[in-house]
């Protein structure tokens, strides 16, 4: 970057003191302790949103209903499944949410960076993650009003869509704040535990769907596309009950009084000579961004993909794909606790390539034993699912690490904004590899592809490996 960045000591050691951290110093001057609290209520952030993604975007609004036969028209929903023509419609509510997720993405992409700067620098991070939130819980509550009906497939992408700019715009300088809450000892554990927090959240709101369904919802009607409207509301009102402790107990980082701020647009000036400057002096972190964006797209088509293929290839049923969803948030919650020790222990790097490589391996195996049924998904499916977070904590964790001081939350904005840029990759490799053979199943190999390449550019970036780390001494 064009401000070099101040010189972080390591910590003493592996040990979390009993009721207080101290975050990793960004200079000369110790950093004042944290106590425990701050930690857990930064965490719980990942626990409060969760059921955004696992919810609305991947196992139960989008998947069972916005892309349903309640948005057909009529005289096509009537049609077999198996109809060519019922077949198509499906798809083209599938590449017209697309649409409307890509387009947010766009967004994301071309403001992420820009308003990260302006949070550093301002002193913001935690204003902008607020905010975020609450437009975030007023897409979810918005959703009640998209009842079962054509004419309002539109507002339904697009209430996701807006929902996911939030979701990102927030997690943006949420990233950035895991400096305020970790120790260069501590800094992968911490990362570990808000994303392992994310699934064990999203297991809850799915069980609570699932008992909602058994108990048929308690004789309330559900016709018009009610019962999948409350989830929503659910969604939104479970973000505002565990939210709040962020706000609340962790305090709000200083402004950097050292960088000039600047107007909105005049920012992209400032960002594309960072940006210059990154490649010139800090080529590791460059490659690192480049790299992560590639595997960090195809680690959300596991997810995205994974429940139409679940559906589609293994012929799940409604109630089968929320319990893969359970299944599959346990397992990846809990790898992804426990990989934030191996993190503080080995450094990211290290996670980041074990994990890819499971991936690619259990993707094969995904596609290459198709033909034994559906327990070959619930093995090697849920198996894949236990190396996407220790993936993605491990990239949280080594960006963390490596990010000057000061500028967190740019850094994380460049993070989401790289992925954003290549986002159009897994989902073209899904889509064209598809089309191709006419099999929903061989579409993971697109997938697998992604990953992959970015395994293949992780192994050329020496950034996140122990002595860049500065990683504690045992």
């Amino acid at each position: 970057m064009s401000d070099q960045p101040a010189a972080r000591e390591p910590a003493a050691s592996h040990d979390v003191e009993p009721d207080a951290v101290t975050p990793a110093p960004s200079g000369a001057d110790p950093a004042p302790t944290v106590p425990r609290r701050q930690v857990v209520s930064w965490a719980l952030w990942d626990w409060a949103t969760q059921p955004f993604n696992t919810v609305i975007v991947t196992f139960v609004f989008t998947a069972q209903y916005l892309v349903s036969d309640d948005f057909l028209q009529p005289e096509v929903a009537a049609l077999a499944e198996t109809d060519p023509a019922h077949e198509r419609a499906l798809a083209g509510l599938s590449s017209g949410l697309g649409l409307w997720i890509t387009l947010g993405g766009l967004l994301v992409a071309l403001l992420a960076p820009v308003l990260g700067r302006r949070a550093d620098v301002e002193g913001r991070r935690k204003a902008w993650v607020g905010g975020a939130t609450v437009v975030m819980v007023a897409c979810m509550a918005a959703l009640f009003a998209v009842r079962a009906d054509p004419v309002w497939f539109v507002l339904g992408a697009a209430l996701v869509s807006l929902g996911s700019v939030a979701s990102e715009i927030a997690g943006v300088n949420y990233n950035a704040m895991l400096a305020q809450v970790s120790t260069r000892a501590t800094v992968g554990r911490v990362s570990g535990l808000g994303w392992g927090l994310g699934y064990l959240g999203g297991i809850v709101a799915l069980l609570l769907v699932a008992v909602a369904r058994a108990a048929d919802w308690w004789g309330m009607p559900t016709d018009d596309g009610l019962d999948y409207r409350v989830i929503a509301v659910g969604c939104a009102l479970w973000t505002v009950a565990f939210a709040w402790p962020l706000f609340r107990y962790v305090p709000e980082a200083p402004p950097a009084a050292d960088r000039p701020r600047v107007g909105f647009f005049a920012g992209y000036v400032v960002l594309v000579r960072d940006v210059i400057a990154l490649y010139r002096d800090e080529r590791p972190t460059f490659w690192f961004l480049l790299a992560s964006a590639i595997y960090r797209d195809g680690l959300s088509a596991v997810f995205t993909f994974g429940t139409i293929i679940a559906a589609v290839s293994f012929h799940f049923g409604d109630d089968a794909v929320v319990a893969f969803g359970i299944a599959a948030n346990l397992l990846a919650g809990l790898s992804t606790i426990l990989s934030g020790r191996l993190d503080d222990r080995f450094g990211p790097r290290a996670v980041i390539i074990g994990s890819l490589t499971g991936l690619v391996g259990c993707g094969l195996a995904v596609v290459a034993l198709h033909p034994l049924g559906a327990v070959v998904f619930w093995v090697a499916g849920l198996a894949l699912t236990c190396f996407v977070g220790p993936a993605q904590a491990a990239s949280r964790s080594l960006l963390a690490r490596v990010a000057p001081a000061g500028r967190e939350s740019e850094i994380f904005g460049l993070y989401a904004t790289t992925g954003r840029a290549v986002s159009f990759l897994a989902p073209s490799a899904w889509t064209i590899i598809i089309a191709i053979t006419g099999a929903t199943i061989w579409g993971t190999l697109g997938i697998v592809l992604v990953i992959l390449v970015g395994l293949l550019l992780m192994l050329k970036v020496t950034v996140g490996l122990r002595s860049d780390a500065d990683a504690p001494r045992p």
